[in-house]
């Protein structure tokens, strides 16, 4: 699944450590769905498309 996280992260000078305090998961998990190796659980989908005030289609892409 593709998504926009890591460019996000940035536009709001977040560290991968912060951000995934702010989502409640490890820094090991954001920076593997981050780089597409894993793909969150719809929880941490709309968690993470809250967070940022976008829906879950504006943060992640299905790449079918």
């Amino acid at each position: 699944m593709k998504n926009r996280l890591k460019v996000l992260r940035a536009e709001r000078d977040l560290t991968q450590a912060q951000l995934a305090d702010l989502l409640g998961v490890s820094r090991q998990t954001v920076n593997a769905i981050e780089k597409g190796k894993f793909d969150p659980s719809l929880p941490l989908a709309f968690k993470a498309a809250k967070l940022f005030g976008l829906t879950i289609e504006d943060v992640f892409e299905d790449e079918a």
